[in-house]
């Protein structure tokens, strides 16, 4: 079969940035296409737009031709749709981001060239949504186009594992469609790559890997929450677990879950399987108990000011961290947000810093985010926090530290003798 020379890939975020410089790495011509100017703009000059190791060290070796003009996928082989896939009304998948690439696609595609999906869908977007609509702009599948489904995996921050060594799967509805996506991800990847039977079983592989998560982490924050009570250190209890060697997978407690995919992704599922007379309660608990951790962790923060007999109202409170995770520049979904609105509900005085997020924090550095402030919630585990020293927090005159993410919970002693309440998630 002959390889495909030039490739585009729709959408240069997370996904489709570091995709289209693994593939020109591996001899593809790119051609990236994404709406956002300065981002494009970026990328032509060999600068990534997105704070990351692994991207900063493949535009040293690699290049890719970026543009806001989809015209430029007309002689392309392979259309990759990399677009994010967000919910409205926070529990509805919001497909029209998604349905509006795919438009814009069917207007410039060549005949004949292989649509890959990889934004995140719930099973049933392509058979029931993204081919009727391709249809009605006169496109007919396995005749006009070949379409395949291969969905995202990516673990920004992650220095051991990325899209490059990630095995992935992939489904189509024609054995033509599904040998030629096999072949082109064989052709980019260091990993395995699993055909499955169809496109819906690879949309539902998806949302069950972040659903699967979801649970686990809404396990591990209910106990969590039981453990405090119980005066039981959660961690400590995780660890121990976690010495079996089968039939246990450590997940951990934390001030909420965000990303793009674990509290969006198990909503894709709920939504579709009402359409067919199912309800996904299991799901649907484990997204109140994760969506409501922000909300305890205030509590924690209350629970602390009490204890060192400070009010929440007027108090400053430093809130570190509005990445979702750890030394990333990625706040979508954030639980710090919703952490900071419940704050400003109480009346305290809040102010932020995050050294990934500096556009959206209201402190420059942490000097002046910790300058005065009388209580702490450490929501991210960046570097730079959980190496603070004790005496740095109790010169600043910090009386109380929620560390949201357990990850200083080695100094709680320290913290003590610095005369600071300490509490994680889970750990008195």
């Amino acid at each position: 079969m002959k390889q495909p020379e030039k490739i585009a890939i729709i959408g240069l975020g997370y996904v489709g940035l570091p995709l289209a410089l693994l593939a020109a790495e591996k001899g593809y011509e790119v051609i990236g296409v994404d709406r956002e100017k300065t981002k494009v703009e970026l990328i032509n000059k060999g600068v990534s737009p997105i704070k990351d190791e692994h991207l900063d060290e493949a535009f040293s070796r690699n290049s890719i031709h970026a543009s806001t003009n989809p015209g430029e996928i007309n002689d392309c082989d392979v259309v990759l749709v990399c677009v994010p896939t967000p919910v409205k009304n926070g529990i509805e998948p919001d497909l029209s981001p998604l349905l509006g690439a795919v438009e814009e696609v069917a207007a410039h595609m060549k005949k004949d060239a292989l649509l890959i999906i990889e934004s995140t869908i719930n099973p049933g977007v392509c058979d029931e949504l993204i081919i009727p609509k391709l249809s009605g702009l006169g496109l007919e599948a396995e005749k006009d186009y070949h379409i395949a489904h291969c969905p995202e995996r990516i673990n920004p921050g992650d220095l051991k594992w990325s899209v490059r060594n990630i095995n992935r799967v992939v489904g189509s509805n024609s054995n033509e469609g599904l040998s030629r996506a096999v072949s082109f991800y064989k052709n980019i990847l260091e990993a395995e790559i699993k055909p499955m039977a169809n496109i819906k079983e690879a949309e539902a592989v998806k949302v069950v890997e972040n659903s699967f998560r979801d649970v686990n982490i809404a396990f591990v924050n209910e106990l969590a929450m039981s453990f405090q009570r119980m005066d039981i250190n959660i961690e400590n209890v995780i660890d121990g677990a976690a010495t079996k060697p089968f039939a246990f997978m450590p997940h951990r407690p934390g001030v909420g879950v965000g990303g793009h995919c674990i509290p969006v992704d198990p909503y894709y599922l709920i939504e579709y399987a009402r359409s067919y007379g199912f309800e996904h309660d299991f799901l649907r608990l484990a997204r109140r108990i994760n969506s409501g951790m922000p909300e305890y962790t205030v509590e924690r923060l209350q629970a602390g000011l009490n204890q060192a007999e400070l009010p929440v109202k007027g108090t400053k409170i430093a809130l570190l961290g509005l990445s979702y995770k750890a030394n990333v520049d990625d706040d979508r979904e954030s639980p710090s947000y919703e952490v900071q609105e419940l704050l400003h509900k109480l009346g305290a005085n809040v102010v932020t810093y995050d050294p990934y997020i500096l556009h959206n924090s209201s402190s420059s550095s942490l000097n002046e985010a910790l300058d005065g402030a009388q209580a702490v919630i450490l929501a991210t585990a960046h570097d730079e926090f959980i190496s603070i020293p004790p005496k740095k927090l109790s010169k600043n005159g910090v009386k109380v530290f929620i560390d949201g993410r357990n990850s200083v919970r080695d100094l709680k002693e320290d913290m003590r003798s610095a005369n600071i309440v300490y509490s994680g998630i889970g750990i008195n």
